[in-house]
């Protein structure tokens, strides 16, 4: 009975540490987004007195000054035509190859699989010169192709590695019914493949448009002037050379994340269902 209650009380310890590590960690993730959204409704002297804390009168002064001052609309349009194409490519190309390594049968199909992984890992910084030396050669710098097809091409080896996933797991017989009735590959894909991976596909464009509408590094790079700016690198430039008004910038941010939130908030109901269905092959 004694060690049966050293167990117990071991076990009701074990519990009580990890929910405090998880709710530190909770904590921690969450103090940006709270910093970002006090902060952006502080005036610059209540910022300076208390940097943490909630501010003293909530004003909408950095808003305005965000959105009368830059060409916020400009910055807004060019990172939708950067986001939109680049997510649309991405889908055509990674259900193509996923359907094909998920259920077509050809020799190099376990190879074609197993190196997406690696892919995955390769930092896009390594690849910044060659790509900038390439898009140079073909005069593309400062337009919105260069960047569009790196998004595609940085956004394919995750995303045909979760649709392979999730393609494998829809069963076979429905793909040979199908072909008895003399569906082709493409329509077997467009009209049973994609409707059943509604999920997925709708897990990828959250990712995929967060991933491309925070993007910074590229975008700084290859769109060098104030016409083709997106709007993170607009927000970005609201930073002085010698100073940083801190109070805009957080306003800044927090106009960029209303997009991604709202895009979030459609699609959250197939966000777990869109992850674990990807996390293992089927």
């Amino acid at each position: 009975m004694k060690k049966k209650g050293e167990a117990a009380y071991l076990r009701g310890i074990g519990y009580i540490v990890r929910y405090i590590v998880i709710l530190i960690s909770i904590l921690l993730a969450l103090f940006p987004l709270y910093f970002v959204i006090v902060t952006a409704f502080k005036s610059k002297g209540d910022f300076i007195a208390n940097k943490v804390g909630f501010p003293q009168t909530w004003v909408l002064a950095n808003f305005y000054e965000v959105i009368l001052t830059n060409p916020l609309l400009r910055w807004i349009i060019n990172s939708l035509t950067l986001t939109i194409p680049s997510v649309l490519i991405t889908l055509l190309v990674a259900s193509l190859a996923a359907y094909a390594i998920s259920k077509m049968y050809f020799k190099a199909r376990d190879l074609a699989y197993n190196s997406i992984i690696p892919l995955m890992v390769i930092p896009p910084v390594v690849l910044l010169i060659p790509l900038l030396r390439a898009a140079i050669s073909l005069k593309i710098v400062n337009t919105f192709l260069a960047p569009i097809v790196i998004y595609s091409g940085l956004l394919l080896p995750f995303s045909i590695y979760m649709l392979t996933n999730y393609f494998a797991t829809v069963s076979n017989e429905i793909i040979d019914s199908a072909k008895i009735d003399g569906l082709s590959d493409i329509r077997i894909l467009f009209n049973i493949i994609i409707p059943l991976s509604k999920p997925a596909i709708l897990i990828l464009v959250v990712i995929n448009s967060l991933y491309v509408w925070n993007e910074l590094l590229i975008a700084l790079i290859f769109l060098q002037t104030n016409k083709t700016r997106p709007l993170m690198v607009g927000i970005v430039s609201l930073k002085d050379r010698y100073s940083m008004n801190t109070t805009v910038l957080m306003a800044g941010l927090l106009i960029s994340a209303i997009p991604i939130i709202v895009l979030f908030i459609i699609s959250q109901k197939h966000f777990v269902k869109g992850l674990s269905a990807g996390a293992v092959k089927g």
